[in-house]
């Protein structure tokens, strides 16, 4: 799946877009978090398959699991 997400600089100032699109992961999560359906997000973007979306959410989860968190400590 991750090779349907691509990153480059030239594109969409190297935000991740869909491959061979111009359309970024972040916008496909939005709608989805908006409550957008699979369905709507492949009306309103014919180019897109369900593998696309799903490799969107993959790389979000993905991304999220290899964060690190740092404790703060105010003491």
């Amino acid at each position: 799946m991750r090779d349907r997400i691509e990153i480059n600089p030239l594109v969409m100032q190297g935000k991740p877009v869909v491959r061979d699109t111009r359309i970024p992961v972040e916008l496909l999560l939005r709608k989805l978090s908006e409550g957008a359906s699979v369905e709507d997000l492949l009306d309103a973007y014919p180019r897109l398959t369900g593998d696309d979306i799903r490799a969107c959410l993959a790389y979000a989860a993905d991304t999220i699991a290899h964060e690190t968190v740092h404790s703060l400590s105010t003491e």
